[in-house]
């Protein structure tokens, strides 16, 4: 009887039956209730997270099993957040790097008309968690039609981006193959002119180490911050180099810009009529900025604010 528990004298018994389910509820509040909610706070976890994403067999768990083949540092393996995702924890010069792994999407998937669904939906949950994405492309294969959508979606997401072409071993070469590789590669995806480029085997191991120094770039150039004096220099000699647009009389005038916050690095440009603004002299305005600071690896955003002239 439950009521002889009360004898113990170790506070109030809580009945439950495990098979039907009864009074857990009842438990469990009793369990929540001798916590603070309110004190307790999840860490802020500001290690750098990498998604190695991109097509069925493109090599995401090869080079993952060389990363750590070759550094031995793991610090643990454990379970992601979403269901199927294994975050690996490498520390590497200091650093220490959760990379998000989205391979075996076609075993978990038993239909196969929703594998490349089930693909795309895994792949934007580790982009999404992600500070850098590094998009593992077949060399044997070429950019694909999935390949394109996946780096849409990293630069849509404002995430720093690597395109790993991997398999290059697998590949016959001259001393024109890397340069005329890389043209094809930033040809189809002209979006991400800034994505870093690099040509790896993840099954020998060639060029992988690299990957650790592209990153370290990528991480520092999308939490770049540019003073606001700096940026105000570099558009005045824009301005100066090449005259604003006009249309009907009106010419497009730039007062000034700030930076409003990293990963990836935004700016707001005020200016005096918005619908001035044409997207060939604001692309412009970016590679100014790019010319000056790089950002290689990383989109930058830039927003266009309407401010009146006598303000």
């Amino acid at each position: 009887d439950v009521y002889e528990f009360y004898n113990l004298g170790i506070g109030d018994p809580h009945p439950i039956s495990a098979a039907s389910k009864l009074g857990i509820g009842d438990m469990l509040d009793a369990v929540l209730e001798l916590f603070d909610l309110e004190k307790i706070e999840e860490e802020e976890d500001d290690r750098p997270k990498i998604a190695i994403v991109g097509k069925p067999n493109a090599g995401k768990s090869s080079l993952i099993n060389n990363l750590l083949g070759e550094n031995r540092v793991i610090v643990s393996d454990v379970a992601g957040t979403t269901r199927d995702a294994i975050d690996t924890e490498i520390v590497y010069n200091g650093t220490e790097y959760v990379f998000i792994d989205t391979a075996g999407l076609r075993r978990k998937s038993k239909i196969k008309e929703n594998i490349e669904r089930y693909s795309i939906i895994r792949t934007v949950a580790a982009i999404e968690r992600s500070d850098v994405v590094i998009l593992m492309i077949d060399a044997t294969e070429g950019v694909s039609e999935q390949d394109a959508k996946i780096a849409g979606i990293a630069h849509d997401r404002g995430r720093g981006l690597i395109i790993a072409v991997n398999k290059w071993d697998a590949i016959e070469k001259d001393n024109h193959t890397v340069k005329e590789y890389t043209k094809k590669v930033r040809d189809i995806l002209s979006f991400v002119p800034y994505a870093e480029i690099i040509f790896i085997s993840a099954l020998t191991g060639q060029r992988t180490k690299k990957i650790f120094d592209l990153l370290e770039t990528v991480i520092e150039n999308h939490a770049m911050r540019i003073q606001t004096g700096v940026l105000n220099e570099i558009l005045m000699e824009a301005v100066a180099l090449q005259q604003p647009p006009s249309d009907k009389g009106k010419r497009l005038k730039l007062f000034y810009m700030t930076q409003v916050s990293t990963k990836p690095p935004t700016f707001v440009l005020f200016v005096n009529k918005k619908e001035l603004m044409h997207f060939s002299y604001q692309r412009y305005i970016e590679n100014r900025i790019r010319d000056t600071f790089g950002f290689m690896g990383t989109p930058i955003r830039i927003f266009i604010r309407e401010r009146k002239e006598k303000e």
